[in-house]
């Protein structure tokens, strides 16, 4: 079996990865360009799919930082905590340096035999592929194939750096709704934690000092350092069709969230473990690997993607609201229905394991 594999950015690689443990072929097509991972952006990778990803993929402990504990407050409410999530057995949530990760799974295929690096061509030929799985925004094949998709803009900027602190056990997570918009602090070691603040577009734009803004919300940090601060417009998509023939759109490509959940890397994690137990399984029957796959890919997913990512949309506006309209009621909702045992265990549930994925 051999299948190819569009793009070389961090979905591709994992991709790449869980399948060359299963001992299939996979060549990477990509145009000749070096991936540049900014220093400070991170992933968060849940629970459940960091256990995954260390059986199944790659071990990544040693470059995860975990957290036991996430904290969401409200400014509306003087940045009092509204929700609560915590594990004290086990950790709730890991974060992991983009380039590092890049790094450790560029470094393993390398080493693989069922590995190849090509440069991609346009109008190449897929003869020789079972199947193909495309995960690049850029290529002629995402503008004829992957162009019908939902799109929202937030009309929002994401602003994103890291700090440089003093130590401390950093071992929790801050996310704050503000009236600018939602602002996370997410550890990453005992003296670094990166920032990642989600500011709503105004014509005060060119006013905003980064700076300023963390130093008045941080209240636990004694900062050293702040780094580079990389902005980028905030919109979320959603493809209509997963796959055409043999080639299945995957990654960021597929399904693009609002970063305020630290959800997107986890939901391409799963995908990866549902196309990969669809493999192994039509291999274990004697059954071919072909456009089959993305259908049945494309069929059990679809629904389930669009339900978790219509959820985070809906926290956002949720928040979203309460900030236009300086409400103070949706918090001290959130807030009571957080105090429910059950209820904050099913939030927890759900950002570890998504929902709906008992195959």
């Amino acid at each position: 079996m051999k299948v190819c594999i569009l793009g070389s950015g961090l979905s591709a690689l994992t991709l790449a990865k869980a399948l060359v443990n299963q001992k299939i072929n996979v060549d990477i097509l990509s145009v000749d360009k070096k991936n540049k991972f900014n220093q400070s952006r991170t992933i968060g990778i849940s629970k459940t799919n960091l256990e995954y990803f260390n059986k199944n993929i790659i071990n990544i402990e040693k470059i995860s930082w975990k957290l036991k504990k996430i904290e969401i407050l409200s400014e509306n409410l003087k940045n009092e905590k509204i929700l609560n999530f915590e594990n004290n057995k086990n950790q709730l949530f890991s974060i992991i340096k983009n380039y590092r990760l890049y790094e450790v799974l560029k470094e393993s295929l390398t080493n693989s035999g069922f590995f190849k690096k090509k440069r991609f061509k346009k109008n190449l030929s897929f003869d020789d592929y079972n199947i193909v799985i495309n995960t690049d925004y850029l290529n002629y094949y995402t503008k004829k194939y992957f162009s019908k998709k939902i799109v929202k803009s937030y009309n929002s900027k994401a602003y994103t750096t890291l700090i440089k602190h003093e130590k401390i056990s950093n071992r929790i997570a801050t996310q704050i709704f503000t009236k600018r918009g939602p602002l996370a602090f997410l550890p990453i070691s005992k003296n670094e934690t990166s920032i990642v603040y989600s500011i709503h577009n105004s014509k005060n734009d060119l006013k905003i000092d980064m700076s300023k803004l963390i130093h008045q919300y941080n209240f636990k940090y004694k900062i050293k350092k702040i780094e580079e601060i990389e902005l980028f417009e905030l919109k979320s998509f959603f493809l209509r069709s997963y796959y055409n023939g043999s080639i299945l759109a995957f990654g960021d490509l597929l399904h693009r969230i609002h970063p305020l959940a630290g959800q997107g890397f986890n939901m391409t994690i799963r995908d990866i473990k549902f196309l990969v137990d669809i493999i192994k399984d039509k291999i274990s029957l004697g059954l071919p690997i072909d456009s089959s796959v993305n259908n049945k890919f494309e069929n059990h997913l679809k629904h389930r993607n669009f339900i978790f990512s219509n959820g985070i949309d809906f926290v956002y506006e949720f928040f979203n609201f309460e900030r236009k309209f300086n409400n103070r009621i949706l918090s001290k909702s959130v807030k009571l229905f957080g105090n429910n045992s059950f209820i904050n265990k099913t939030f927890i549930k759900i950002a570890d394991e998504g929902i709906f994925f008992n195959y």
